[in-house]
């Protein structure tokens, strides 16, 4: 059966190339394609199941790749003869073939045949990682990649951003940490430690994944160690900028930061509907699309509330959101990225459910029994992390710009977030006995 391609080529060899692949017995060329925006509408007309892309080719990064293949539509990169930065810019963008505009017929026919038996399950393709293994695969040689660990709540400030810092300051006090921001609404880990808001950060570590660019060298630059063992990525200055967030982009950086640090610790956005579905029938940017894929690639995901009524209330239907969510590589932006580890509802490991500021006057006496209690009874859970209510501990942590750690190590609640640090940095075995031995017990 021939297979149609698609083109959009440099004019000095565009038709030399094309009467090339004419001459092949597999495939056959529909569209000659003058831009990008020409090359996009073919694919989502579905004039090709191939594209031939030139590295040159004005606009070309990796949200355009992957809206090629949302489409079914396989890319190979086209490089002139001694093209070599073409060729690695066309790599560090994902393109797995690469062909040189002088080849032959039968070989431009084996390479897009070497393309088609590289098709991930999903359409998707494996994104090559800075060691040159796929994103986040582990290999019995060198370090092991990181535990990307999301932290996830609903809305009305149930403190996702100050468990994330302080879970990321305990983990860095026992193996190198990277904190990313990746909240599209309200971006304030740089505002907790004091940090220029203007400093680059997630959004330019976007930008070069975008472009091909990001590699570990150019992510340790926009994400710096502000304590011993702590990098920390910053999030988008102006709620405004989230259209420089899109999932391919956030899911590059991830991968990349798994080889840069032992512990990955993400704050997320609390919104995770896909509304942009419903509102648009072509491929729309989506606001929540950061958090949908920190979501699907961390390996753990602790989701925090509020020890309140109206608090404990939205954990449990958030609770039952992230079941709904059970199969995020489905969700369009995701469905045509790279094969990504550690969804947590495909692992069978649930979410660690941290219930935030527990104090009695809000929920009566013994507010941990009666908050086991409740959420036992209408959720489900029964293994729950309690951290006490400290106000005046948390403003001189963001009065001075720091950590709990470092403020006030002895308080209640920076031993409790240290505990759930330790439940992650212990060995698995370790970890998993831990986790057995919890639950069922109530804490006072």
């Amino acid at each position: 059966m021939t297979r149609p391609v698609i083109a959009a080529l440099d004019a000095a060899w565009e038709s030399e190339l094309v009467a090339a692949v004419e001459a092949t017995a597999g495939y056959t060329v529909t569209r000659r394609c003058a831009d990008l925006a020409d090359l996009l509408a073919a694919a989502a007309a579905g004039h090709g199941q191939i594209a031939l892309v030139s590295a040159d080719l004005r606009a070309l990064d990796r949200p355009a790749l992957h809206e090629l293949a949302s489409h079914g539509v396989e890319a190979a990169g086209v490089v002139g003869p001694d093209d070599e930065p073409g060729e690695r810019r066309l790599r560090q963008l994902g393109v797995e073939v690469v062909l040189r505009a002088d080849l032959a017929s039968h070989e431009i026919d084996d390479a897009l045949d070497a393309l088609a038996s590289r098709t991930r399950p999903h359409g998707g393709r494996g994104e090559a990682a800075p060691d040159g293994d796929p994103a986040g695969s582990k290999t019995a040689e060198g370090p092991q990649p990181a535990t990307v660990i999301a932290v996830w709540g609903p809305t009305g400030a149930p403190g996702r951003t100050t468990v994330a810092l302080n879970l990321a300051a305990e983990l860095a006090l026992r193996a190198p940490t990277l904190l990313v921001d990746l909240d599209t609404y309200g971006a304030s880990v740089a505002q907790l430690l004091g940090l220029l808001d203007e400093a680059p950060g997630v959004a330019a570590a976007a930008r070069a994944a975008d472009q091909g660019g990001l590699d570990l060298a150019a992510l340790a630059r926009v994400a710096p160690e502000v304590t011993p063992g702590m990098r920390v990525l910053t999030g988008l200055p102006r709620a405004q900028r989230w259209t420089e967030l899109r999932a391919p982009s956030v899911a590059h950086v991830l991968a990349t930061a798994r080889h840069l640090a032992r512990f990955v610790v993400v704050d997320c956005g609390f919104a995770i509907e896909d509304d942009e579905e419903l509102s648009y029938d072509t491929l729309a940017p989506r606001r929540n699309a950061a958090t949908l894929t920190a979501l699907a690639v961390a390996d753990e995901l602790v989701v925090v509330g509020t020890a309140d009524p109206v608090g404990l209330q939205r954990l449990v239907r958030a609770v039952q959101d992230l079941t709904d969510l059970a199969d995020l590589a489905d969700l369009p932006d995701l469905a045509d990225l790279p094969d990504l580890p550690g969804l947590p509802a495909r692992s069978g490991r649930p979410p660690r459910v941290v219930v935030n500021r527990v104090r009695p006057g809000a929920v009566g006496p013994r507010p941990e029994q009666r908050i086991t209690e409740a959420l036992g009874r209408f959720a489900g859970l029964g293994d729950l992390d309690f951290l006490p209510d400290d106000r005046a501990t948390l403003d001189a942590a963001v009065f001075a710009g720091t950590t709990l750690a470092e403020v006030a190590p002895q308080s209640a609640l920076r031993r409790a977030i240290a505990a759930l640090a330790d439940a992650y940095a212990a060995p698995l075995p370790e970890r998993r006995r831990r986790h057995r031995s919890r639950r069922g017990v109530v804490r006072s």
